[in-house]
């Protein structure tokens, strides 16, 4: 059996979107599953749209999502002399011919078919005048006339075109360009692709495409078109479904092992499975479990997907990806043991980077605010009591253990005749400045107890300074 080689071929003219990435990831799985190869290619030849910065977020992209390849990347603007060498093999062995009629006579060709109930395409005037190049001349290819086209694709099963419906295409424009359906077929060609999984929004150029395989006798590759990714409503999605960059998505705080889950799973299934490593991804990929139906892009499910795989990762893991967003909140924080203790107390929690970012804020910061509510609730005369009981408690321990804190706060539960749990609120205002967190014991052993002593004393003064202002 042939090594697969699959690839994946972005235009450069936007950021890598989420219908895009997924093409790529299975592509890339395919290739790794059988130990095969990846090829990645830039389809550049939109001169006008084509841009470099859209060539950055497609790398940026790849890079996040963790897909390498191992040829490329091919750049089409650099392969010219390729396809105007295949053009004039295709001239030479009569599959192709010089046109040179204008962009209004063909246009005038589609209205009639389409008066007299045919298809609007080009009827072949210049198909057997055997004409030579000419400024204005673009090359056509040579379609059969009659038979069928078949696609025996993995996904769909076997589609057929009539041969009829089809045009004689243009593989060269007059400025001696070539045509998007021609490149993609010498690229593939040259470059060795025998298995190609692309949306089903290209089934219509593999006809096209198969004709050109043909004409150069080249085997045809292996087609898989997968369906689109829809938005909730079930239309194609786009930006108003959130459809951004998927760069968007690793800003707003998902990890990239989330993100490839949940695309993969937009259309793959095994099983009952939802939760995958990319080490189980590539080891379980095949062709065959791709669905037919559209994958449905819903963000609650990314978002708990999210928030499973920010529970798998390891704390050392995490700290590299969370870092940028503690800075961003100009948090002093770096790489190492706090930063592990920190987030293994706040995995649990949260569903993205952001929210964990935004929950670590007491770990970082100065001076805690009080959320209003909590302060009326827990900051009061009633809990004056308790936090002096805990300060003194905190004052005397040494070492600060859990095991420690909890006989500390056990005493002070003795004192007041309180549970535990009504203790342990003011205490975590004082600390956090919310009446949700983690654990109070953990808070107390990861801040230190210096940190805590001032926190809770400040907590003291503010009742004291209520209690004297009311």
């Amino acid at each position: 059996m042939d090594q697969i080689i699959t690839r994946f071929p972005p235009s450069p003219t936007g950021y890598l979107h989420v219908g895009g990435a997924r093409t790529a990831l299975f592509n890339w799985l395919y290739a790794r599953h059988c130990k095969g190869k990846f090829v990645f290619r830039i389809e550049d030849t939109d001169q006008v749209r084509s841009t470099a910065a859209s060539v950055d977020a497609i790398f940026d992209a790849m890079a996040w999502l963790g897909i390498d390849w191992d040829e490329g990347p091919y750049f089409q603007t650099q392969r010219m002399d390729i396809y105007k060498d295949h053009v004039q093999k295709l001239l030479r062995s009569g599959h192709a011919y010089y046109c040179t009629c204008s962009p209004e006579e063909v246009e005038q060709m589609r209205q009639k078919a389409l008066a007299s109930g045919g298809k609007p395409k080009y009827d072949g005037t210049c198909r057997d005048k055997g004409l030579g190049p000419d400024d204005h001349a673009v090359v056509r290819f040579r379609a059969p006339l009659s038979g069928t086209t078949v696609i025996d694709d993995v996904v769909k099963g076997p589609i057929v075109f009539q041969n009829a419906e089809q045009d004689d295409f243009i593989i060269q424009r007059s400025d001696g360009t070539p045509t998007y359906n021609f490149v993609v077929v010498v690229d593939d060609m040259t470059m060795g692709i025998n298995t190609i999984i692309r949306g089903d929004d290209h089934v219509n150029n593999t006809p096209r495409q198969i004709m050109l395989y043909q004409a150069f006798g080249a085997k045809l590759p292996v087609f898989a078109h997968v369906p689109m990714v829809l938005g909730k409503d079930k239309t194609r999605l786009s930006k108003r479904h959130g459809a951004t960059s998927v760069t968007a998505y690793r800003d707003m705080g998902f990890l990239p092992e989330a993100m490839i889950n949940y695309l993969v799973r937009l259309g793959w299934s095994y099983g009952d499975q939802e939760f995958f490593t990319r080490e189980e991804l590539i080891e379980k990929f095949t062709l065959e479990n791709i669905g037919k139906s559209a994958g449905v892009f819903d963000m609650d499910k990314l978002l708990a997907l999210n928030q499973d795989h920010i529970k798998a990762t390891a704390p050392e893991r995490l700290a590299d990806m969370l870092l940028p967003f503690l800075h961003q909140k100009g948090y002093a924080a770096e790489k190492g043991n706090y930063l592990c203790k920190v987030i293994r107390t706040l995995a649990p929690r949260v569903k993205t980077l952001v929210e964990m970012a935004e929950a670590a804020a007491f770990y970082y910061v100065d001076e805690i605010v009080y959320q209003p509510d909590a302060a009326a609730k827990f900051l009061n005369g009633d809990h004056l009591k308790a936090l002096r009981l805990i300060r003194d408690e905190l004052d005397a321990l040494d070492p600060v253990t859990e095991t420690n804190l909890e006989e500390s706060f056990h005493r002070v539960a003795g004192e007041t005749g309180w549970k535990l749990g009504k203790i342990a609120q003011p205490v975590r205002v004082a600390l956090t400045g919310k009446t949700a967190s983690p654990g109070i014991f953990e808070i107390i052993e990861i801040i230190g107890k210096e940190r805590v002593m001032g926190r809770i004393a400040r907590a003291i003064g503010w009742i004291e300074n209520q209690t004297v202002s009311g």
